[in-house]
């Protein structure tokens, strides 16, 4: 553990010393991007003074500003495993005040308020999206009637793969994690549950806007519907059946036959689903998702430096998330042992992480944007640096970061609806096509790195949790789980599909 604790130790240094580097000799390059910023806003809202005076008020934040962001992370990997009784009374109040103090930061040192007004919106349209999925699906108790078997979960993980691409990651996951534990309860072990965020949780969700934020977030900007499930369908493919057939192998060896008991029946095979009514409040979160001013302008929203928000989705998602607890099946609550300390934690996680890591982001998107970034941007670089920040941060504000950075280096501006779709439809922009597949495929894939990588993750680990379910800690899922199943797979999906394309 002393070895992992310096090793994290030398890359913060270095990360602190790579961004002073380049935070002091990129001040005239920031000047022409805020002044650039400055006439898109002055075109959009026809108000230049304003403009001016936001994009003077923007100061890039000092390289210590992220100790905040790594302190949380660093508390929510060894909190459960060294102080758990402090940690689990005391989270709501560390993730709320390291968030306050970052704010407070931002909005009277560096005078700054764009930034924490823009995670708040993007973190109540998160909240609300995960709470009413979590309520709306808590209400619906699959039972499957079944001999727990090796074909029986990949049976299930494949089916959560597709539908994940219909009700998003997290709906396919909040519906299937009780009765996928449920079935191996006599024998539940955590590479079961992680296998289940790898593969439901993540992955499986990269052929459509729905299925993971990222996507959605891309689709909102102007790329069109249809493009993920058109470009990514191969690599999700692949990865798909590789991780199906190694979880195969895996539980295949893993497994230990049960004698059955001389009075006990042999188990029938049967289905049933309890609360179907739920699956309309499904449909309702799925639709609202479309209710957004920046789809369809008809819809009213509030205009604010360069996007339009709308709480008419959210206030709809959140009705749904009382409504669908109000009248659900109690049988089916019962029977799920549903209660609200999953989310409530997950609540208060991402309001830290949502509150601390904009100095993070920030100082990412100033250099990706920089001379010296473009100058490193490729199909590979986006892959990889889209990937490697997806795990730690939210891998959707990642993808915007990464997909704005791509664009600038060809000349677009992801802030302007035709050049997002002339870059996605190719020809227009050079590489284009390639650069915002290797972006969308790293940020869904990359996601699955560690518990914070994606929503659904941390919810699932706190579902198995409050089930009895013994889960690694945050290093020892990334170590025993991630780096050997996971990086050997998307270093074959680069090769594949990136390399040699």
């Amino acid at each position: 553990m002393k070895v992992l604790f310096l090793k994290i130790s030398f890359l913060l240094v270095c990360l602190f010393l790579n961004f002073d580097s380049f935070a002091q000799t990129q001040d005239h390059d920031l000047k022409e991007q805020h002044a650039a910023h400055e006439t898109i806003d002055s075109q959009k809202d026809n108000d230049k003074d304003h403009s001016s005076h936001e994009a003077e008020a923007q100061v890039a934040p000092p390289s210590w500003a992220i100790i905040p962001f790594v302190l949380l992370l660093l508390m929510i990997a060894t909190g459960p495993l060294f102080y758990e009784h402090f940690w689990h009374k005391n989270y709501p109040k560390i993730a709320v005040g390291l968030a306050i103090l970052v704010i407070v930061f931002y909005i009277f040192i560096l005078e700054n308020i764009n930034f924490p007004i823009h995670s708040a919106f993007e973190y109540i349209q998160f909240i609300s999206l995960l709470a009413s999925l979590y309520i709306a699906s808590g209400g619906i108790l699959i039972n499957i009637e079944r001999k727990a078997s090796a074909g029986t979960n990949v049976i299930i993980l494949a089916i959560g793969a597709v539908i994940a691409n219909l009700i998003g990651t997290t709906g396919a996951s909040m519906l299937l994690i009780r009765p996928f534990m449920r079935l191996n309860q006599e024998r539940i072990k955590p590479y079961h549950v992680i296998f289940f965020i790898f593969i439901i949780s993540n992955i499986g969700g990269s052929l459509t806007p729905i299925g993971d934020p990222p996507l959605f977030l891309g689709f909102l900007k102007g790329v069109p519907f249809v493009w993920t499930i058109t470009h990514n369908f191969l690599p999700w493919l692949f990865a798909i059946i590789v991780l199906l057939l190694v979880f195969y192998l895996f539980d295949k060896h893993n497994t230990k036959k049960r004698p059955l008991a001389a009075e006990e029946e042999p188990i029938k095979n049967s289905f049933s689903i309890i609360g179907t009514r739920n699956f309309l409040w499904l449909l309702v979160i799925i639709i609202a998702v479309f209710i957004d001013p920046n789809i369809f302008p008809w819809v009213p929203g509030i205009k604010y430096h360069g996007q339009s928000f709308s709480f008419i989705r959210e206030l709809i998602m959140l009705s749904v998330a009382y409504f669908s607890y109000r009248f659900a099946s109690k049988k089916a609550l019962q029977g799920n042992e549903f209660t609200f300390e999953p989310i409530r934690e997950v609540t208060f996680i991402f309001i830290g992480i949502f509150g601390t890591m904009m100095p993070a982001l920030e100082l990412v998107s100033i250099f990706a944007k920089s001379e010296a970034g473009i100058a490193m941007i490729n199909e590979h670089s986006l892959y990889w640096g889209t990937g490697a920040l997806s795990g730690f941060l939210d891998n959707a504000p990642t993808y915007l970061n990464f997909l704005a950075a791509g664009m600038a280096s060809q000349g677009a501006s992801i802030n302007q609806l035709n050049d997002v779709r002339a870059f996605a439809a190719g020809g227009v922009y050079e590489n284009s096509v390639i650069f915002l597949k290797s972006i969308s495929i790293a940020a869904v894939f990359f996601g699955a790195m560690t518990y914070i990588g994606n929503g659904p993750n941390f919810m699932v680990k706190s579902i198995s949790e409050e089930r009895g379910l013994k889960m690694p800690s945050f290093f020892g899922y990334i170590i025993k789980y991630s780096i050997p199943f996971l990086l050997p797979l998307f270093l074959i999906t680069w090769l594949i599909f990136f390399l040699f394309q």
